[in-house]
């Protein structure tokens, strides 16, 4: 089943307890979001190549496929920003799923309102500036990003170096390269990257730290750079 609104952002719900489906379509659909829905692992992967979504909201436990089959073959397939829905609680769980490509995670019992924020938040980032799904790779500089496996290498002396981030460090480092010479404050780094809102801001500072010296042993200094009083960016003009 489908919801249609022009022009509105369509979301793909793959849930197999129709109770939590419909609670997500009426919020979302409140909202100004379109919804499908998709009752098993199967139907969303048919879903997916069918109605193409902005975002998949994908829960962990389904039948037929569970949650981790779809999303590996939904990166197969491109880059569409995935939202993992599951009653697993741990941060082993949360790290899998970012590390396998989902861009955001949800336990359950969640808060409806919650979940529509966290799919405005992912669907600003996917999409910047321009209707559209960000590209699969993206190229600033010397700097290789690739969404879908969530890896980065820097390309010096001629080699392809790879670079070992955790989660939090390529979404930061993502963000800052969709607009390289624009300072993001701590705050905006903070909502857009540590969604699950128990961070405080000097976590940036202690993440970005470590982002940085990764890059500086590689051979590259000054990425990402601090702009004293205001933020970060990725380089300066």
């Amino acid at each position: 089943m489908t919801t249609r609104a022009a022009g509105a952002a369509l979301v793909l719900i793959a849930e197999d307890e129709s109770e939590i489906a419909d609670i997500l379509q009426a919020y979302l659909e409140r909202d100004g979001i379109r919804t499908a829905w998709a009752r098993d692992g199967r139907e969303a992967l048919q879903l997916h190549q069918l109605v193409k979504p902005d975002l998949v909201l994908l829960d962990v436990q389904m039948p037929q496929l569970d949650g981790w089959e779809v999303l590996s073959s939904l990166r197969q397939r491109g880059a569409t920003p995935v939202i993992m829905l599951t009653a697993l609680d741990s941060d082993v769980d949360k790290i899998s799923a970012l590390r396998v490509g989902a861009d955001d995670y949800v336990v359950k019992p969640f808060n409806p309102t919650e979940v529509v924020a966290r799919v405005r938040a992912v669907l600003r980032r996917s999409q910047p500036g321009s209707p559209g799904l960000a590209p699969a790779t993206l190229r600033v500089g010397p700097l290789e990003l690739d969404r879908p496996s969530h890896s980065a290498w820097l390309h010096l002396q001629g080699q392809r170096q790879p670079l070992a981030l955790t989660a939090t460090e390529f979404k930061l480092l993502q963000l800052l390269a969709t607009a390289p010479t624009r300072v993001f404050s701590r705050t905006e780094l903070l909502e857009a990257c540590l969604p699950e809102g128990d961070a405080l801001e000097r976590t940036i500072d202690s993440h970005l730290s470590k982002l940085r010296k990764k890059i500086e042993q590689q051979g590259l200094d000054g990425m990402p750079t601090s702009v004293r009083g205001v933020g970060y960016c990725l380089q300066r003009p």
